[in-house]
């Protein structure tokens, strides 16, 4: 079965500067949630069921301890922030029923990441309830592409299924239609993609291909590409692969561009779509396009 899109992971500088930045946005913030080894995240959910995580360091000891021990994802977020800079777009997570089969599968190609990682973690409700969510994560990784991985995340104890007073944004948006990612050669990495989508099936496009989830299009462009779609010159000539953007749907573009507009956020139009430029806070291009 196709593995439907979970989240998105951009890495920040600072969670505060973060939470600034997309509340100017538009978009509804939760509050922080700190993991077990170091690292804190306030996600952005959507009504679709996806969310963006924003990664910030909240205890530099205890992501240097959790490397020492082997956690894949602390030590990935480390290497990208030393590449990249602390404001990206670093990793996909795509959802899953059996990550142990998943682990096993990406061994099996010889793209796995490295080992599994289980941990548990609370989230605040705006209502002041707490919960706890247990998840399992597999790790994809693909020696040409030292700044981007891919994961798939089981959900052992999931978090409350009426997450609705967190899914309702201001600039309309209701979910991830589409994450973009960029390379000079876009096809070299069609099939990393693949296999933690779980599909066979790509599309080839007029700047490169791309891959459907179950439930969102991920594109692999050419700078051509990024440039006809996003305005986009990537600044890189690394051969390898980069997470570039992120296009939300959302119910009314009116609505979007009134509300970047009342909050002083610069934007432009384009191909139907209202993009954000990538800022501290907002490690990649964010696109609005109207969806009904």
């Amino acid at each position: 079965m196709l593995h439907p899109l979970d989240h998105l992971v951009l890495p920040v500088t600072n969670i505060d500067l973060a939470r600034e930045r997309l509340g100017r946005l538009g978009f509804t913030v939760a509050a922080e949630g700190r993991h077990p080894f170091g690292t804190v995240n306030a996600c952005v959910f959507f009504a679709d069921k996806t969310y963006l995580e924003p990664l910030g360091v909240a205890s530099a000891k205890e992501c240097e301890e959790s490397v020492r021990h082997g956690n894949v994802f602390v030590a990935r977020d480390q290497a990208f922030r030393f590449r990249c800079g602390n404001d990206g777009f670093s990793a996909a997570a795509f959802s899953t029923e059996d990550a142990d089969a998943d682990h096993a599968h990406f061994v099996r190609a010889r793209k796995s990441g490295g080992a599994m990682l289980e941990f548990s973690r609370l989230i605040k409700m705006p209502d002041g309830s707490q919960s706890t969510g247990t998840f399992k994560l597999a790790f994809a990784a693909d020696l040409r592409v030292p700044d981007f991985f891919l994961f798939d995340c089981q959900r052992i104890n999931a978090f409350p299924a009426d997450r609705s007073a967190l899914e309702k944004h201001a600039n309309g948006a209701t979910g991830i239609s589409e994450m973009v990612l960029s390379a000079p050669e876009p096809e070299a990495f069609g099939s990393f993609l693949q296999l933690a989508v779980s599909t066979t099936e790509i599309e080839r496009t007029p700047f490169g291909v791309a891959i459907a989830a179950a439930n969102a299009r991920i594109s692999l462009l050419s700078p051509e590409g990024m440039e006809a779609y996003f305005d986009s010159v990537p600044l890189s000539v690394d051969k390898g692969l980069r997470g570039s953007a992120v296009v939300f749907r959302t119910t009314d573009l009116a609505v979007t561009e009134a509300l970047l507009a009342d909050n002083g956020m610069p934007y432009t139009r384009k191909n139907n779509r209202v993009l954000v430029k990538p800022a501290p806070g907002q490690g990649a291009i964010f696109a609005f396009e109207e969806i009904r």
